[in-house]
């Protein structure tokens, strides 16, 4: 696996920080409804930064399952960012218009942005314990054929 430079690490750690204190804040911003205008952008952009520089560290080894694996994070790096959109869309309703009543807006979009994340938190949870599996897996098989 490619390692990430000093700055993309700091890039990468940052997005989980902010897609964390976003979706908290989010969460309990029943509390102040003032701080959710602001906490779904820290989220999508908390989202984008973890997506993108993940997506950068890329495999460069034989392994089919760890290309797999990785093109498994790419599915979960995209809802990861639609979870960060719909976000943004549950405070500020860009999306209404495309719907012909608000009803049908609530039922199928309003708020989904917890499904989405969930999809995408255990696609990466997943992937993120096999792809160490596969590739302690991989350094044991080099290190037994040397």
């Amino acid at each position: 696996m490619k390692q990430l430079s000093k700055f993309q690490s700091a890039l990468f750690l940052l997005g989980g920080v902010l897609m964390v204190i976003g979706a908290a804040s989010f969460a309990f911003g029943f509390i102040n409804k003032q701080i959710v205008l602001y906490t779904c952008w820290l989220f999508l952009v908390g989202n984008v930064l973890f997506s993108v520089v993940q997506a950068m560290q890329i495999y460069e080894g034989p392994s089919l399952v760890i290309h797999r694996l990785k093109r498994m994070q790419y599915i979960a790096d995209i809802f990861f960012v639609l979870s960060g959109i719909s976000m943004v869309d549950t405070v500020y309703a860009f999306a209404r218009h495309w719907f012909t009543n608000y009803e049908t807006y609530i039922t199928y979009f309003y708020n989904k942005w917890v499904v989405f994340l969930l999809i995408a938190a255990l696609l990466e949870l997943y992937t993120t314990h096999r792809i160490s599996y596969e590739l302690k897996k991989e350094d044991a098989g080099r290190g037994a054929s040397e």
